[in-house]
């Protein structure tokens, strides 16, 4: 679904994405794995149009994005769900959720699908969004991402700062979007963590990302005897 070949990115003179490929497929989650300052943020960027890559191609579902806006990959189907998750403290839940639906028709519906996957966001529709948990938060960032009904989900960082028991609720709405989606469709998602055992638990296919570029590569399962611990540890 996504094709990334040969993208390369530079601030200032700094060469910050190296010759960087990676695929994510329908179905699958592919891991991004590395320590603070690689580069995993700006390859993000990279994917979503908020920085220019310099060379090299992007394709979603067979068609040249690099150089679409960031509204024109969400529209095709490319849904974002941002480290320290950025949800508008001073909207509702609710307010929230229709910030996802802002390209649809006036009048679209929020999928009540949501609510199936995080049961207590529908209790909390009318509540603001910062007197929300951290991990309710996440929820609501995460929720606010598929309310379009992405094909393509990427996410940076989604266990940051959250309480154990709601990383376990995380886990499991990552492997249902992948296995059968929101609508009978699955998914690709892209994940970039820090957090090791998280990222094994789900990792399909893995890439472990050092000074811009990737060093290791393979599948999910392999994880543990490729020694990919020992590279992500700081």
């Amino acid at each position: 679904m996504l094709n990334v070949k040969n993208i390369n990115q530079y601030y200032g003179g700094s060469h910050i994405l190296r010759n960087v490929s990676l695929e994510a497929h329908e179905g699958k989650v592919t891991v991004l794995l590395g320590r603070n300052g690689v580069g995993k943020t700006t390859l993000l960027k990279s994917l979503l149009g908020l920085v220019p890559i310099r060379t090299g191609t992007i394709e979603f579902e067979g068609r040249r994005i690099d150089k679409a806006t960031p509204y024109e990959r969400a529209r095709a189907g490319i849904g974002f769900v941002p480290q320290g998750r950025e949800i508008f403290a001073r909207l509702t839940v609710e307010e929230n959720l229709r910030m996802g639906l802002a390209y649809k028709p006036a009048g679209t519906p929020v999928p009540p699908e949501l609510f199936d996957l995080f049961p207590v966001l529908k209790q909390m529709l009318g509540r603001r969004g910062g007197d929300l948990s951290g991990g309710q938060q996440q929820q609501l960032a995460i929720a606010r991402a598929l309310a379009a009904q992405p094909r393509l989900l990427i996410l940076d960082e989604p266990t940051e700062g959250i309480q154990p028991s709601i990383i376990k609720d995380i886990a499991r709405v990552i492997r249902m979007l992948a296995d059968t989606g929101l609508n009978g469709r699955r998914m690709a998602i892209v994940l970039v963590e820090q957090y090791y055992d998280f990222a094994q638990e789900l990792a399909d296919d893995y890439l472990v990302m050092q000074r811009g570029e990737f060093i290791a590569r393979g599948k999910g399962k392999d994880m543990e005897a490729q020694g990919v611990r020992k590279l992500v540890a700081i």
